[in-house]
């Protein structure tokens, strides 16, 4: 029997209000996000899944062979379990749209959601995802709205890698914006302020 399921927090939010998913960074769990994600949007469910796989005691959402080295089988594996986790969650609480943000690792698996299965979020926030390669065409993201965040001093997430990301979101047709700070891999006020926007 295939294991669906992870060790999450759930707070149901108002009827027919958005599901929010927040999706920790590696070494992370699911408190990373959950108060924050309740004080973006208020009415919305709130569910913060803890990744599946253990690096030296850190929780990821897939498994990885070096820092920028993903396994490819191991990601497909995370975003179809999470992805139908998601899915699952979505209809059991009626919610009318469903809101994706991730950070790091967790952005890395919300990216690849988005291009696995580009009909299961409405609008997702990026914050320092890193996809080291081509993704394939989704054209089903057409109307999506994607917020790709970064730091210009982010020693993980090359800024080249950055840009072609938001830029290949942008030519699925989603509606894409990027938000740069001067920082590194850590997430600053005009972040929380996008998000803020992007989930209001």
């Amino acid at each position: 029997m295939t294991d669906r399921n992870y060790t999450h927090l759930m707070k149901t939010g108002a009827p027919g209000a958005p599901l929010l998913v927040t999706l920790h960074g590696t070494g992370g769990d699911e408190n990373q996000f959950f108060t924050f994600a309740s004080q973006l949007r208020p009415d919305a469910t709130i569910l913060s899944p803890r990744g599946d796989i253990s690096e030296h005691g850190a929780a990821r959402f897939f498994r990885r062979t070096g820092e920028g080295v993903y396994d490819m089988a191991d990601l497909a594996r995370g975003t179809q379990k999470l992805a139908a986790f998601v899915r699952e969650k979505a209809e059991a609480v009626g919610a009318s749209e469903i809101f994706g943000l991730g950070f790091s690792n967790g952005a890395n698996i919300l990216a690849n959601m988005l291009v696995e299965a580009p009909d299961l979020f409405d609008r997702a926030a990026l914050l320092h995802p890193l996809i080291p390669f081509q993704p394939a065409p989704a054209p089903g993201l057409a109307g999506r709205r994607i917020l790709v965040t970064a730091g210009e001093r982010d020693p993980i997430c090359p800024t080249p890698l950055t840009i072609a990301l938001a830029d290949y979101f942008t030519a699925q047709g989603a509606t894409t914006q990027l938000s740069w700070h001067n920082g590194g891999h850590d997430i600053r006020d005009n972040e929380i302020e996008a998000m803020r926007a992007l989930f209001a």
